[in-house]
């Protein structure tokens, strides 16, 4: 190509022109080097985002931007993982992470550059089509967000919204996490152990833990019950069998408008008419009260335990 042209290729001028490029291909089309640094020196109309990744305009690059350039840093075969693939999929209760976190094979080297945070693997599953781009399936852009995570609850919130919108079950997230290692990966499974119970928040993970140190019968989590003749009755976060007793995990959150408050109560009333003993517990109260929140279970167990048992049907919850 004649020197000067480059200025109409297609690159630069079409309407669904890429606005992130590689160096190599504004060479590739006569860009000289010495242009493409001195439209990317300061007060050019282009910026560099990573060694050999172009912007080709001005102005704070925007997430989009700045996951293309680690994608195009990483060369071919490379995915998002992590929290960024995690958006993509459209998860929301996902921490924000500076890096962004591409997965390649094994025998590539691609090093970390900027706020590209390149992780060579052995074990590349087949990646997703999200925006165009190519990301890693939820299972192990959970894992893989996890493992650099050290807040417990945003890990189990992470995973329990995967779970709860059926992005995966609890099954993929062990076996990703038996995949992975034992190496570094102890507060991951203290996270997804409640979870694979059957809790489905960081709140009922909570409740679980409490349980467990209650020293009272096991039960499920999450479970529809029914009286004898088939109408539902509610959905109970907790629910024991052995005395017919619900235990609830309601936060304000979930009555900030009238009709929440009615749900509720209409809940509350159904389970009195079929006989059910229930204790309703704010999340706050599992940490800040626990004590008193382990006599109030002992307390409604035993009253629970007094009366006569209702007939009651039971079905997991999906």
């Amino acid at each position: 190509m004649r020197r000067g042209t480059w200025a109409t290729h297609p690159l630069l001028t079409a309407p669904d022109r890429p606005e992130v490029v590689r160096a190599n291909d504004l060479e590739q089309i006569g860009v000289p080097r010495r242009t493409i640094s001195r439209r990317c020196a300061a007060g050019g109309p282009w910026q560099l985002l990573l060694p050999g990744i172009v912007l080709l305009s001005t102005g704070a690059p925007t997430d989009e931007h700045r996951v293309r350039a680690a994608l195009l840093h990483s060369r071919q075969d490379a995915m998002l993982t992590g929290t960024w693939a995690l958006h993509r999929h459209g998860l929301e209760r996902v921490p924000r992470q500076e890096k962004i976190h591409v997965l390649i094979p094994a025998n590539r080297g691609v090093a970390n550059a900027g706020f590209a945070h390149v992780e060579r693997t052995h074990r590349l599953p087949r990646p997703h089509l999200r925006g165009g781009l190519p990301v890693a399936p939820v299972p192990r852009a959970v894992i893989d967000a996890a493992r650099r995570l050290t807040n417990e609850d945003e890990i189990q919130a992470m995973m329990a919204e995967a779970v709860q919108r059926r992005f995966c079950t609890t099954d993929m997230l062990t076996r990703e996490l038996d995949q992975a290692g034992r190496t570094g990966t102890a507060l991951l499974r203290k996270a997804l152990t409640p979870l694979v119970a059957g809790a489905r928040s960081v709140a009922e993970a909570d409740a679980y833990r409490l349980w467990q140190r209650s020293g009272l019968p096991p039960g499920q989590w999450n479970v529809s019950i029914f009286d004898a003749k088939g109408n539902y009755i509610a959905t109970s976060d907790f629910w024991c069998d052995e005395v017919a007793f619900a235990w609830e995990i309601d936060s304000y959150r979930h009555h900030t408008s009238l009709e929440d408050h009615r749900a509720t109560v209409a809940r509350n009333a159904r389970y009195a008419a079929a006989g059910i003993v229930v204790l309703q517990t704010l999340p706050s109260r599992l940490r800040t009260e626990p004590d008193q929140v382990l006599a109030e279970l002992h307390a409604a167990f035993q009253a629970a335990q007094g009366r006569p048992q209702p007939e009651i049907l039971l079905k997991r919850a999906a």
